[in-house]
């Protein structure tokens, strides 16, 4: 067994521990019989957690990338259904925080992706927002230019330009770069990375997947793009 291995089966057991500590927290806040002081502490600790177990799936999904060992399982999905189910797992925290968190979606609307991966992407993009946004984060999907797009925007104060300049307009970022120091961008740089790969892994002879980072789309903040075809 090499390092990499040894590290990704670390990372598992972690991811594990998290989960238990989630499921933990759940119980806490969700029991009458305990009189939590600040039962908001209690659900921002559940974010935190939520984040770092997040990011051990993102790593552990790279992992499983990088060695051939990665399930990738296209079909057709509603996207209603799917918009409902990510509101669904973010929506506590997003309460907690006193932000409203809602999606726009054609009920009829029907796309082509693996449903595990995309959704830890878009979990993980809202989790980002529920750090900036002032009141609202808003889910949404879309057809457009022939591809699907999903968003995820928020009312805070937007990408600042050395996170939107890690995806130029060319759409092949250079993720070995070490230039970028502004602070927070390492952490952003594993959540876009990991939703490049993602967004890649979708493709048709015609099209490869691809993610976008812009500010005031609909509304004020930023907004996280992730187009497939």
């Amino acid at each position: 067994m090499d390092f990499s291995d040894i590290l990704a089966s670390s990372i598992h057991d972690i991811k594990n521990s998290l989960g238990l500590i989630f499921n933990s927290l759940d119980d806490l806040v969700d029991d009458p019989a305990n009189q939590l002081a600040d039962p908001r502490k209690a659900s921002l600790i559940k974010h935190e957690v939520q984040r770092a177990n997040n990011n051990l799936v993102q790593l552990l999904t790279l992992y499983k990338l990088g060695n051939a060992q990665l399930a990738v399982r296209i079909a057709a999905h509603n996207l209603e259904e799917f918009c409902e189910e990510v509101v669904a797992e973010c929506q506590a925290v997003c309460t907690a925080l006193g932000l409203d968190l809602d999606y726009d979606c054609d009920p009829e609307l029907t796309g082509y992706f693996d449903w595990e991966l995309v959704r830890g992407v878009l979990t993980s993009s809202i989790g980002n927002a529920q750090r900036y946004a002032h009141a609202r984060i808003r889910l949404s999907a879309a057809e457009e230019q022939g591809m699907l797009v999903i968003r995820v925007e928020d009312d805070g104060a937007g990408f600042p330009a050395a996170v939107i300049d890690l995806l130029p307009d060319d759409g092949q970022p250079d993720w070995s770069s070490e230039s970028e120091t502004a602070p927070g961008t390492s952490r952003t740089r594993l959540g876009l990375y990991f939703a490049h790969q993602v967004a890649r892994l979708h493709h048709t002879p015609e099209a490869f997947g691809r993610i976008g980072l812009s500010n005031a789309h609909h509304l004020p903040g930023g907004c996280f793009e992730l187009w497939l075809p």
